[in-house]
């Protein structure tokens, strides 16, 4: 049956695979909703958004993502609380961002109304897909490529966005072990290190895959020029604790702008604890390290909220970090949960009740 609503055309999957999820053993990303939002940009303009079975996808060899790379991507949750009233966590920044890094991309940027109202209706669609257990979620993954054809270097002059769903259980589980890298750098200045494009992505895995091969299980990425100052903990932003005070780094046109890393910021500032917006260096961390100083260390990012680290390596010595009763990570990341669960009150509205 297809339908339209909200000016989305929907077309409804005959037959459910909901009976096929075991819904208390979920992985990471890696079963799907019944449904996908389709929504392609040919002729100058984006076109009627349509919700269509979860499919495969058929491209033209020539198709301008497999040979120069434009595709954008964001990441976002739908929660169910223990009424089973859904909601989001400030889905209006991932749209903003995704235009942001459309535009850096030359990919045209997405009308607004198509990104929420596709988003809303996909979600009321697959409604039953999220998660209750605690800790699990529907992981959202909104994405734009470049599906016009052609070997010629330049923009594509068709594009293809897409949101597809997969419900899922906790990002990352306990601590982990990371190596501060010297040698390859994430991005670079003037670059395109503040878009969530996928080359972003894919030049991390080979040294993240070098940093494994040692025994760490993650990268914490140093600047392109010395690798003299810490910026990214693999694909996530970086939080550093030394003695009571919070710090990261600020962002540019290298650092992700990340929607956790400003929600902990004004969260922090709000339960009294002192936080610093500045460039830290590797050597501030290693002397903080060996005097004591240094308390925590950790990601923030939408898959996992936040990820502590347990050691960092650097030059061949690793330092353990503390175990500490009152944290500010299981604090921080306990704030942001209860608030994207509707467990507490949400003073800064970024909760976003999806309407049944």
């Amino acid at each position: 049956m297809s339908i339209t609503t909200k000016n989305i055309i929907v077309e409804k999957a005959e037959t459910s695979k909901i009976d096929q999820i075991d819904f208390d053993n979920l992985a990471f990303g890696s079963v799907f909703t019944d449904h996908m939002l389709v929504c392609d940009y040919k002729n100058g303009a984006w076109e009627t958004p349509k919700i269509v079975p979860y499919q495969s996808i058929t491209l033209d060899p020539s198709s301008k993502i497999f040979h120069y790379g434009q595709s954008i991507f964001e990441g976002m949750k739908a929660y169910k609380d223990e009424n089973e009233d859904v909601f989001l966590f400030r889905p209006l920044d991932n749209c903003k961002r995704l235009n942001i890094s459309a535009k850096r991309m030359a990919i045209p940027e997405l009308p607004e109304e198509h990104f929420m109202d596709g988003l809303i209706t996909l979600l009321q669609l697959d409604e039953a897909f999220i998660p209750k257990k605690s800790g699990s979620s529907l992981y959202i993954r909104p994405f734009v490529f470049a599906s016009g054809k052609g070997f010629h270097a330049s923009p594509a002059d068709e594009y293809k966005f897409i949101i597809a769903c997969a419900p899922s259980g906790s990002y990352f589980s306990g601590k982990v072990k990371v190596l501060i890298e010297e040698t390859y750098s994430r991005s670079a200045n003037g670059g395109v290190g503040y878009a969530k494009a996928g080359g972003n992505y894919a030049g991390q895995f080979y040294p993240t895959q070098l940093a494994v091969d040692k025994g760490y299980s993650q990268v914490i990425w140093t600047d392109d020029t010395d690798h003299e100052y810490i910026e990214e903990a693999g694909a996530m932003n970086i939080f550093i604790r030394i003695g009571d005070t919070l710090i990261t780094g600020p962002t540019s046109d290298r650092i992700l702008d990340g929607i956790t890393r400003k929600s902990i910021l004004e969260i922090a500032k709000d339960q009294g604890i002192s936080t610093e917006v500045r460039k830290i260096s590797v050597t501030e961390v290693v002397e903080a390290a060996k005097n004591g100083s240094l308390k925590e260390m950790f990601g923030a990012g939408t898959a996992a909220v936040i990820s502590p680290i347990a050691t960092f390596g650097h030059q061949g010595t690793d330092y353990d970090l503390p175990e500490l009763e009152n944290d500010y990570a299981g604090k921080l990341k306990k704030i942001i949960t209860d608030i994207q669960y509707n467990k507490a009150k949400d003073p800064y509205g970024w909760r976003f009740k999806v309407s049944k």
